[in-house]
């Protein structure tokens, strides 16, 4: 099977070509579902935030104009994740922050890293995907969303400002911090995480 030439079909959907849209939203449904829903904590509402986040992107599909489209994408159901969280009537803490501002890159978290694993260890990790999910919960929308776009779905850093209309250094700022409220959590689920993550936490002798 060929690969998807993603800017014909982009064209081609910004010309009315419905089939073209339908192969782009194949593409990315599961990325854009997967998002909503660590964003969202709820798989019904991640569903109803991804269905209209490509409903938006349809309407407006006219105003992209290059650039990283599944950034775009991601900004589409971050928005309609918000609008969802809105209708919930739990409005997310805004992070006191100024755009802009530089934060350290502490590196990519230890504990997202996904290798060949033993029953045992699957055990482990669909347990300690439960212990990232709650701690995902109790962070701010803002510092959540980049953690799920930057650190699950792999977007870099331009990606992502992108997708969050915010400066790289506003993004690096925010993931800083997000991933020091998720060491801090995390630790409460300490028998759970990897040996090389907690040996980190020891004190030294």
């Amino acid at each position: 099977m060929p690969p998807m030439d993603e800017t014909a079909l982009i064209t081609e959907a910004q010309h009315g070509d419905l089939d073209a849209f339908n192969t782009l939203v194949l593409h990315y449904q599961d990325t854009l579902f997967n998002s909503a829903r660590r964003i969202l904590g709820d798989e019904e509402l991640a569903a109803d935030a991804t269905q209209e986040a490509f409903l938006s992107a349809f309407r407006s599909l006219h105003s992209f104009r290059g650039g990283s489209f599944r950034a775009w994408l991601m900004r589409t159901v971050t928005n309609a994740s918000y609008d969802e969280l809105r209708r919930r009537k739990r409005r997310p803490t805004i992070a006191l922050e100024p755009d802009g501002e530089d934060g350290d890159d502490p590196g990519e978290p230890r504990w997202l890293a996904d290798p060949n694993l033993s029953p045992e260890e699957a055990l482990e990790s669909h347990e300690l995907e439960h212990a990232m999910e709650h701690c995902l919960e109790g962070l701010p929308f803002e510092f959540r969303t980049v953690v799920v776009m930057a650190d699950i779905e792999g977007l870099d850093y331009t990606e992502v400002a992108t997708a969050a209309r915010v400066p790289v250094g506003t993004v690096k700022s925010r993931l800083a911090r997000a991933r020091l409220r998720l060491r801090e959590c995390l630790q409460g689920f300490e028998e759970l995480l990897p040996a090389v993550f907690r040996l980190q936490h020891e004190p030294s002798a």
